[in-house]
């Protein structure tokens, strides 16, 4: 299983991004996707994760800027990020569970907000 991110880079506070992770395998083969993110000397957090029905969960920190989807025809799960803050500033990394508990991790794309 392979997981693909693209869709970071650098953008001005209050900017937007969307984040893309393209699957190897059909996303409703996973109970949970999900991305996280690492801030320079900071631990990895989770940001969002979205179930197999469709409920997701926010970090507290992103909860009304950020949203997480998924389009099962494209084998893709997305993060929608507007109003960005210098502090979202991190490595992202998209992560997916299957119903089997195996986990997988994409490679992380670069989220740099500055002005």
């Amino acid at each position: 299983v392979q997981l693909q991110a693209s869709g970071g880079g650098l953008v001005q506070p209050g900017g937007s991004l969307r984040l893309s992770c393209a699957a190897s395998i059909r996303i409703i083969s996973f109970r949970t996707l999900g991305w996280y993110r690492q801030a320079p000397g900071k631990q990895l957090e989770l940001v969002a994760s979205i179930l197999s029905g469709g409920g997701a969960n926010y970090a507290d920190s992103v909860k009304g800027r950020f949203t997480i989807s998924r389009e099962n025809a494209k084998d893709t799960v997305y993060l929608q990020m507007n109003s960005l803050k210098p502090e979202d500033t991190a490595v992202y990394y998209c992560n997916a569970i299957l119903w089997s508990s195996s986990i997988y991790w994409g490679q992380g794309t670069l989220v740099t907000v500055s002005s």
